[in-house]
């Protein structure tokens, strides 16, 4: 299989070239700049990755989907996702792609001891509890659905095909994957917290998750 990792990006330039030279040893990067103005996109393909701009910022959930559009159109058969600050660890991709290998549509990087790394204690609540619920909605167990460090086969991206464009997108992704039988896998990862800030915005991303939760708990796929 191909594989090429994908890093969206807003306003990381500090960070952003450690975690290309990271991923490169290991896999060919795409950086999906989302309308930054310091500098990211120069960053990035400074330390050796290919890089698409959007002009404006339009959400993590559309930066992804520009990666996978990208992808697609270069002949890659799966991604492997990895957030821009610095939280994932390019060492664990080769135990994404073998759990590609073995048959997975998706691998989901389950961090591991959280409560002993770092995260903050309203994030653990915050991730219990959405696993919790994309758990019963995907119809199968999902330990941390928050994870941004995944596996995802360009062909089941598409067939889920999500339709949100902010953080919501990869809660809803897990959801369409799993209501269509796809094979969701997980592999530990260790959980990374350091001087970064989320970019999260804790009302709005509330709102959008309320509104995804009960748009599919009306809906049969």
């Amino acid at each position: 299989m191909r594989i090429i990792a994908l890093v969206p990006a807003y306003h990381e330039a500090q960070r952003v070239g450690d975690v290309v030279r990271g991923v490169t040893a290991h896999l060919p990067c795409l950086v999906v700049d989302d309308g930054s103005g310091d500098g990211t996109a120069e960053a990035a393909e400074q330390a050796g990755a290919t890089v698409v701009r959007h002009e404006r910022n339009a959400g993590k959930g559309a930066a992804l989907r520009t990666g996978f559009l990208w992808a697609r159109q270069q002949g890659y058969d799966g991604v492997v996702t990895l957030d821009a600050d610095g939280q994932h660890d390019p060492a664990a991709i080769p135990q994404f792609a073998a759990a590609a290998d073995a048959g997975a549509d998706i691998v989901i990087g389950a961090r591991q001891d959280w409560s002993a790394h770092g995260m903050p204690w309203i994030r653990r609540m915050t991730n219990a509890v959405t696993s919790a619920i994309i758990s019963r909605m995907a119809r199968c167990r999902i330990t941390d659905s928050q994870s941004g460090y995944r596996y995802v086969s360009v062909a089941s991206y598409f067939a889920a095909s999500p339709e949100t464009t902010s953080f919501d997108a990869e809660s809803e992704l897990l959801i369409r994957a799993g209501r269509l039988g796809l094979r969701i896998g997980e592999v530990p990862i260790p959980t990374i917290y350091g001087t970064e800030r989320s970019k999260i915005n804790p009302l709005p991303e509330t709102l959008r998750f309320i509104r995804l939760f009960l748009r599919y708990a009306v809906r049969r796929t």
